[in-house]
């Protein structure tokens, strides 16, 4: 799969802000763990529009799962 610039930039921007919301919580990488593990989900989607919002859902959901 080829990567859009703006796309490479946008799973930066969620994970770097998913490091601030989970800073107390969690380690910086498993944070990038859950990123890379909801963007490897999504590899086979034709469409990568609304792909980092969904990447962030996703990592986000596993991280708050985690800290109860």
């Amino acid at each position: 799969m080829l990567i859009e610039p703006d796309e490479d930039a946008a799973i930066r921007h969620v994970t770097d802000h998913l490091k601030t919301s989970f800073s107390d919580s969690r380690a910086p990488d498993e944070i990038e763990a859950a990123v890379a593990t909801a963007y490897a989900s999504f590899d086979d989607l034709p469409i990568r529009t609304y792909v980092p919002v969904l990447v962030e859902r996703q990592a986000r959901r596993v991280l708050a799962e985690r800290s109860r």
